[in-house]
């Protein structure tokens, strides 16, 4: 078994259950858990590798816990950049129509890459565009995650309501309930693991009430717990959104999600700009977590959700980038830094502090993804996934709190970053410097499709 120590750490933030910050520190990963960890002098050896962190902070690995990477290939699309979510999604689905399994495997790569860089150890996907003839696009993205080494958790997202039908995708990229029921059982059967320290979980995700038929939310909510896995969707981002639901079903989203039996822990939902303090009461009596975007929310003008009051109810709380064309990076330090500054615009200067964002982008979203006991926190028996900062460089020039200046001083790319015990990114570079070679495919596969 392997056995890596970091010594000479400046401060390790473990998000343990007391909050423990630990200065002059060390930690031993043996295989890839996390054996111990401390202030002062290390264990003895031998070790088959020494990471000296001096001028260095160490943060559990942060989890992602809603994206689309297939959207890396629509960053700031000239007609789209300017739009909020209905108009803005109307007008992308004509260039989304066209995305095949190169363009899923590429984007998977380029995206968990950013994220890997930017010290994200787990991250979720929400893809729920399956063109004509592309059914088994989950399959390619879980073959790029495991190249990669990342943590991921898939969700099978599913449109069954057309623009025909009263929603708003084209009829060629939506599916029958039938074939999505039949493939997200198929999904769960080959790559949902359910043991400690699973590389891969699958969950299931219809994408929204403006895409979906509620005969489609009732059966996948029923074949997710006949087989033990988590629901997911995209909810109450817009007030677009609210004047549907009220439109349709006579209610508003929380209330339609309560009717169709989806309030319960097993669910996660994207967004939740939208809600009222009565909404805020169902979520955390039900046990419901957040999936919080602050940087796409501003970035389509839907609002900023009051994670403040989520939080002080009781819900659990985690980060997310979501998809790169209502962001345009997927850069988790940077997300966190963003969640710190618009609760402080919204609540006050004091409402959100640097550790808080911190760790709703840890431990926060290891808990939203029923993972808290395995990944998110710098605990002995945890997986050994984290990452390392450095503070010497020059933007850190001067700064006092070594902690809270990864979110003030605005860092971009972690120094080194472990994934289940393996060394992923090393002096803030991949390990694997061959994996930069899909960028300009990338570029290439996004040219075309957006001029289609």
């Amino acid at each position: 078994m392997a056995r890596l120590l970091f010594k000479n750490i400046e401060v390790i933030v473990t998000f343990d259950p007391e909050g423990r910050e630990l200065r002059g520190a060390w930690l031993l990963v043996e295989g890839n858990r996390i054996a111990a960890l401390g202030e002062g002098e290390p264990p003895p050896g031998p070790f088959d590798e020494v990471i000296d962190g001096q001028g260095k902070v160490l943060i559990p690995g942060m989890v992602n816990t809603h994206h689309h990477l297939y959207q890396t290939l629509f960053r700031a699309v000239p007609g789209a950049a300017d739009k909020k979510l209905f108009d803005w999604l109307v007008f992308l689905y004509e260039r989304w129509r066209g995305i095949d399994e190169e363009a899923v495997y590429v984007s998977t790569m380029v995206g968990c890459m950013e994220l890997l860089l930017s010290g994200c150890t787990t991250t979720t996907d929400h893809l729920y565009l399956f063109p004509r003839g592309k059914e088994r696009l989950i399959d390619v993205e879980i073959e790029a995650a495991r190249e990669l080494g990342i943590r991921f958790h898939p969700t099978r997202g599913s449109m069954s309501l057309s623009r025909e039908e009263g929603g708003l995708p084209p009829k060629d990229v939506v599916q029958s309930e039938e074939e999505i029921l039949a493939d997200s059982e198929r999904l769960i059967r080959e790559y949902h693991d359910s043991s400690f320290g699973a590389m891969s979980r699958i969950a299931l995700a219809p994408c929204s009430p403006f895409s979906v038929t509620p005969e489609l939310m009732r059966g996948t909510a029923e074949l997710a717990r006949r087989h033990g896995v988590l629901l997911h969707t995209h909810l109450a981002e817009t007030l677009d959104e609210e004047a549907f639901c009220r439109e349709k079903f006579g209610m508003g989203p929380v209330e339609y999600l309560e009717e169709l039996g989806w309030l319960e822990g097993d669910v996660w939902l994207a967004h939740l700009v939208h809600v009222s303090p009565g909404d805020i009461e169902k979520l955390a009596r039900a046990g419901v977590g957040m999936a919080h975007c602050p940087s796409s929310n501003m970035l389509l003008g839907s609002g900023i959700a009051p994670v403040v009051e989520m939080l002080r109810a009781g819900v659990r709380v985690g980060l997310a980038v979501d998809g790169s064309a209502s962001n345009d990076h997927s850069n988790m330090i940077r997300e966190a830094r963003q969640a710190m500054l618009v609760a402080r615009v919204r609540y006050g200067a004091e409402a959100m502090p640097a550790r808080v964002a911190l760790r709703l982008a840890t431990v926060g979203g290891a808990e939203v993804l029923h993972r808290g006991d395995e990944i998110g926190s710098l605990e002995p028996g945890k997986c050994a996934d984290l990452s390392l900062w450095d503070i010497s460089t020059l933007e850190f020039a001067g700064a006092a709190d070594q902690v809270a200046a990864l979110l003030h001083c605005g860092t971009q790319y972690a120094d080194t970053v472990l994934v289940n015990g393996q060394v992923l990114v090393r002096g803030g570079r991949l390990v694997n410097e061959s994996l930069y070679e899909y960028i300009p495919r990338h570029r290439e596969i996004a040219a075309r499709l957006v001029e289609a």
